[in-house]
């Protein structure tokens, strides 16, 4: 978001059956798409930035992000429950999905098709893909994280995260490829140090509660320096990626905190919540420096790009 002219694409979505794109600098509405099928948990822009991915309850719909078409252009049909994660390949390619039927799959984008399907024996409420893109490593209701080798078309690892049967709501593993964290519905993040030569291989490192109740997102920055945690107790915190120490603790919202994505600089963070606004945060300040108001419930979901 800075160092002069920057195409952004900020998209939101959640209870209230739209979709809001936004002009990112001013804060005004560019666009509004019904979307009636259910509510939105996820959203998710191709690498091109030209198509907007919806998880929804049980379909994902994809939708023109530059034209003016109200209707998605294509769907993922298989799931039979809600669709909880979402994301793409590198290149566009393919894109992966997992859902609380149970199951992670691997789509072809353009053949509009199931490649993959890995049933995981509980609800998986995330998932991501390793900088490797040979690897996809997903969060599981029953406390569970699961490894799949995409290559050998197989779980290569499941581990108990800390010991306990306690849901894992989100997992994200730093663009550097050196660490990988799992958040959970009491309000750890339990860290995992990756073996660059078998990226199977997870050395637990000291786990810490990072809040109170429900971390909702947890994620690392493009630049691999911070960590963000949003969650329930209405507040994000920002964290030093190197020895997890609390940085900064960004105040505002007033409900529960869903989502929330860095700017490609690392120098931003948006936010989405329950209390229908989404929130760009100026990290080194920790300020609000815009607001984004429009929908009527509850932001569960929300997509960035800046480039």
């Amino acid at each position: 978001m800075s160092g002069g002219p920057v195409k952004v694409v900020l998209a939101t979505a959640g209870y209230d059956h739209v979709i809001k794109f936004w002009e990112v600098s001013g804060g005004t509405t560019l666009r509004t798409i019904p979307y009636q099928d259910s509510l939105v948990n996820r959203l998710c822009l191709s690498p091109d930035k030209n198509l907007l991915a919806v998880a929804g309850n049980p379909h994902v719909r994809f939708f023109d992000v530059n034209g003016n078409n109200p209707a998605p252009v294509t769907s993922f049909d298989g799931h039979t429950s809600n669709v909880t994660g979402l994301g793409f390949q590198r290149e566009g390619k393919w894109m992966y999905t997992c859902s609380e039927d149970g199951s992670v799959k691997v789509w072809d984008v353009r053949a509009s098709g199931c490649q993959r399907d890995y049933a995981c024996g509980s609800p998986v409420n995330a998932v991501t893909l390793h900088p490797n893109q040979a690897e996809l490593i997903c969060g599981l209701q029953n406390g569970m994280i699961r490894v799949l080798d995409l290559a050998e078309n197989k779980c290569s690892r499941e581990q108990l995260v800390g010991g306990k049967e306690v849901p894992v709501r989100s997992i994200s593993i730093s663009p550097d490829a050196t660490q990988a964290v799992a958040a959970d519905n009491e309000g750890k993040c339990h860290f995992y140090k990756l073996a660059a030569e078998d990226t199977s291989k997870f050395e637990t490192l000291p786990p810490f509660a990072a809040h109170k109740t429900y971390i909702l997102k947890a994620l690392f920055s493009p630049d691999a320096k911070l960590l963000a945690t949003a969650s329930a107790d209405k507040t994000i915190k920002i964290w030093s990626a190197k020895d997890h120490q609390l940085l900064k603790t960004l105040s505002g919202h007033s409900r529960w905190v869903w989502d929330c994505a860095f700017s490609i600089d690392s120098g931003y963070l948006v936010s989405g919540s329950s209390d229908n606004v989404a929130r760009l945060w100026e990290l080194n300040s920790g300020e609000t420096i815009r607001q984004y108001s429009g929908h009527t419930k509850a932001i569960s979901a929300l997509a960035l790009a800046d480039y």
